[in-house]
C-alpha cells in the first residue's frame, strides 16, 4: 500500500497521483491534505513517514510546493529515506541505489505529467542492494549515534 500526503500546495497533484493509482489498482492510503486550504506540510510528512515505519504502508509519496520541505519532515523519522525528485532519472536511482521509501515531489516544479512519469518510474524501480547496502547501513548508524 502507498501512503500519500501534502500540504495544500501540494493538493492538486496528489489528486492526480490517486487518480494515478485507482486507474492502475493500486491500493493506498490517503493522509490529506484534503483541500487548498493552507495546512503545515510536516504534520502529513510525518503522518506518512510514520505508516512506513509502522508497516502500515509499503512506501510513500508527499507534495508540497517544492519537495523539499516536506521531504525534510519526512526523514525527521528514523528510517525514512525521502528523496525530493524532479525528473525521472533522480526517482529512478533514488529506488536503485538508496532505497529510498519516500518520494517528495513540488507542485510548483514539476507539472502533472512529468510528476506522474516520475512516479511510475519510482513506483516499478527495485532496491539493487550490494554494494548501496553499506551506505545504507552507514546511514543508520548515523541516525543511531543522533537520536535524542
Amino acid at each position: 500500500m502507498i501512503a500519500l500526503g501534502s500540504d495544500h500546495a501540494g493538493f492538486y497533484l496528489k489528486e492526480e497521483v490517486r487518480r494515478y493509482l485507482d486507474e492502475r489498482g493500486i491500493k493506498y492510503k490517503d493522509f490529506g491534505a484534503n483541500s487548498e486550504e493552507s495546512v503545515n506540510y510536516a504534520e502529513y510528512a510525518e503522518k506518512v513517514a510514520n505508516s512506513i515505519v509502522k508497516r502500515e504502508c509499503k512506501r510513500g509519496i508527499v507534495i508540497c510546493g517544492t519537495g523539499i520541505g516536506i521531504s525534510i519532515a519526512a526523514n525527521k523519522v528514523n528510517g525514512i529515506r525521502a528523496a525530493a525528485c524532479s525528473d525521472y532519472y533522480s526517482a529512478i536511482m533514488s529506488r536503485r541505489h538508496n532505497d529510498s521509501n519516500i518520494l517528495a515531489l513540488g507542485a510548483r516544479v514539476v507539472g502533472p505529467g512529468l510528476a506522474l512519469t516520475i512516479v511510475e518510474g519510482w513506483l516499478n524501480e527495485d532496491y539493487e542492494g550490494d554494494r548501496h547496502q553499506e551506505r545504507l547501513d552507514y546511514i543508520s548508524e548515523i541516525e543511531a549515534r543522533n537520536r535524542g
